[in-house]
C-alpha cells in the first residue's frame, strides 16, 4: 500500500522548533496538509475537527503526553484505525512494547534522520491494523528501534 500524500499529517510536540523540523521534514518527503498540536489534549481537540491520515508524536508532554494521546486514539472508534508514529528520546525497550501494545505503528528515537522518518511513515502506512493485547517480545520490540 503506498503512502497517501494528499492525507493530512497532525504533528503533537510541545517544543515549537521541533513542531517547525517535523513540518519541515513532512512537508520535503511530499505531504502538502500539515497541522501542529502542542500536546495530547490540543491533538484530541483537532483530531475531533478534521480527519487525519497520520498522527506523529511525541511522548513527553505535558499535561497530555503521547503514550495516553495513543491510548485515547486506540479507545476511539472514530480514531483507532490512524497510523500513530511515537518519538521520543528515550528507547527503553519498556516504553517500546508499551507502545506497540497500545497500538502504535511506528517508533522513532532522537536524534533521527529524514530518511528515519520517511521510513517509519512507510512503515506506518502498511502496519495499519490494530496491534494485538497479546504480549511483545524484546527482540520483536527491538525492530522498531
Amino acid at each position: 500500500m503506498g503512502v497517501d500524500l494528499s492525507s493530512p499529517i497532525l504533528i503533537v510536540d510541545d517544543t515549537v522548533s521541533v513542531r517547525r523540523i517535523l513540518t519541515s521534514l513532512v512537508k520535503r518527503i511530499g505531504f502538502t496538509k500539515v497541522d501542529v498540536a502542542d500536546d495530547g489534549t490540543d491533538a484530541l481537540f483537532k483530531l475531533g475537527a478534521r480527519k487525519y491520515g497520520l498522527v506523529i508524536s511525541d511522548w513527553q508532554m505535558q499535561p497530555m503526553d503521547g503514550y495516553a494521546l495513543l491510548k485515547a486514539m486506540r479507545s476511539d472508534k472514530a480514531l483507532e484505525e490512524i497510523p500513530f508514529i511515537m518519538i521520543t528520546v528515550h528507547s527503553e525497550i519498556e516504553k517500546v512494547v508499551a507502545a506497540r501494545n497500545a497500538g502504535v505503528n511506528g517508533f522513532i528515537s532522537k536524534p533521527f534522520t529524514a530518511k528515519t522518518l520517511r521510513d517509519k511513515i512507510v512503515q506506518a502506512w502498511e502496519y495499519r491494523p490494530r496491534q494485538s493485547n497479546s504480549a511483545l517480545q524484546a527482540p520483536d520490540a527491538l525492530d522498531w528501534l
